[in-house]
């Protein structure tokens, strides 16, 4: 029996979504990264504009610098409502001119003459982002420089981040998921030829070992050959164990016929009492093979028909008849009343006409040479849902213990007489492909042992 595994559908669809995850998980990464720079890029814009208009309103009055803060720098920061502004303007002499005197950027204030320097302190127990611009200012002896340091903190830099992260996240996510069922449908599709291939494996008649013959993408082309090439060994070995079976019916049932031939021409009177109750064994063991013999050829040709027959429908009256025909000989014990009885009104069942007889055969062999005393009764009934043929005899039956164990194949509970443990294993492989059972009952009021094999009846149309 083949191990139980996951299916290649899920195994695909697995590794696609942690290829997705992934590359959501790493897309969602860069906008987050992208998300604060363009943040950053928007205020500092805002931030250096605010600088600059503050550097503007440095005038020279009577030869001192003075500073007009210009309502304009913090309308432009005010756009950012949840953050605080803080500025510092520091003289060419190195003092501060008006603002926070404690405000001071980590960096080099002469490296702002150059170009505007921006920085990212904590100021105040809060983060802030800086920009540091420089000016020229001339006095009357010589020219200085001038700083103007302007600081905001960051909190709608951080909701702006967050936001178009969030945004990113989301038109992300839709795309994987949008992915992920585009690829499910296309993983479906690409599989189809699979399924085909299993739907024509499982329609295909048992008895049919031809090559497979079917249109498969290049992928499966080594999968189909390789179906091909065992079901050509198969057939060959199922041509060679059907040789070997009719040869070796006919190579066996011939000597045993002429053994017991030539057994029955021995002449008894001229043996000595010793000699006859060996000739006697000679006979029963002789008989007991062949018996042996026609019941393994037999059972063989039942699970050929199991696995190669299409069931038909077939009347459970009929086949029982030619079945009681067939295993009460005209020799038998003329002490044994034989009877049979037809069930009214007939009873149809889905089976194999010849494999269903070999098992009534079978059970009432069974009964003649291990049970009947002095009756024998074969029966056809039916109820509701079921029919059933039963074979009672008034022998002594079998230990209830036992009813489980009979039907496997080999084992006997009279091994003393002569049993070969299949007649009964025979019946519950033909009844259980049937969808029916073998069964046992005890002895009722009629003093008769009862075993019985119950079939499905056939659905009639209305």
């Amino acid at each position: 029996m083949t191990e139980s595994r996951s299916s290649l559908f899920s195994r695909l669809m697995r590794r696609v979504a942690i290829v997705l995850g992934l590359g959501a998980a790493c897309l969602i990464t860069a906008a987050w990264f992208y998300a604060r720079a363009a943040a950053d890029e928007a205020y500092d814009r805002l931030l250096l504009g605010a600088a600059f208009q503050m550097s503007e309103n440095l005038v020279l009055s009577d030869g001192e610098l003075d500073f007009n803060l210009p309502p304009s720098a913090f309308e432009l920061l005010g756009l950012a409502q949840r953050d605080r502004i803080f500025y510092r303007i520091i003289t060419p002499t190195g003092e501060t001119l008006t603002g926070y005197g404690d405000l001071s950027p980590d960096l080099d204030l002469a490296d702002s003459r150059a170009v505007p320097l921006f920085g990212r302190i904590t100021y105040r127990g809060v983060e802030v982002r800086t920009v540091t611009t420089a000016r020229a200012i001339t006095y009357g002896e010589g020219t200085g420089w001038a700083y103007v340091i302007v600081a905001q903190t960051t909190d709608a830099r951080r909701s702006l981040a967050a936001e178009l992260t969030t945004r990113a996240t989301l038109l992300v996510l839709v795309m994987s998921l949008l992915a992920l069922v585009g690829t499910a449908l296309a993983v479906r599709h690409s599989l189809r030829p699979v399924d085909d291939l299993g739907e024509a494996l499982r329609q295909r008649d048992p008895q049919d070992l031809t090559p497979l013959a079917l249109a498969v993408p290049r992928e499966l082309s080594p999968f189909v050959t390789s179906i091909n090439h065992f079901i050509t060994r198969l057939d060959e070995r199922v041509k060679l164990l059907q040789r070997y079976v009719a040869d070796s019916a006919h190579q066996i049932r011939t000597p045993l016929t002429a053994l017991t031939s030539q057994v029955s021409l021995i002449n008894e009177t001229k043996l000595a009492p010793e000699d006859r109750r060996h000739l006697e064994r000679v006979r029963d063991r002789t008989a007991e093979l062949a018996r042996f013999t026609n019941q393994l050829l037999n059972h063989a040709m039942v699970i050929h028909r199991i696995d190669s027959t299409h069931l038909v429908p077939v009347s459970l009256n009929e086949v029982a008849r030619l079945a009681f025909r067939a295993a009460v000989p005209i020799t038998v014990d003329p002490d044994i009343v034989v009877s049979f009885e037809a069930a009214e009104p007939d009873a149809s069942v889905l089976g194999d006409s010849l494999s269903l007889r070999e098992a009534i055969v079978n059970i009432i062999d069974n009964a003649l040479r291990h049970g009947a005393k002095a009756r024998l009764d074969v029966r056809v009934t039916r109820t509701e849902t079921h029919g059933l043929v039963e074979v009672r005899d008034d022998g002594p039956g079998i230990p209830a213990a036992e009813w489980s164990n009979v039907t496997r194949r080999f084992y006997s509970s009279r091994s003393d007489k002569g049993a070969s443990g299949l007649g009964f294993a025979i019946a519950a492989e033909v009844a259980a492909t049937l969808k029916g059972r073998i069964g046992f009952r005890e002895k009722t009021d009629d003093q008769l042992f009862c075993v019985y094999i119950e079939l499905p009846l056939l659905e009639e149309s209305p």
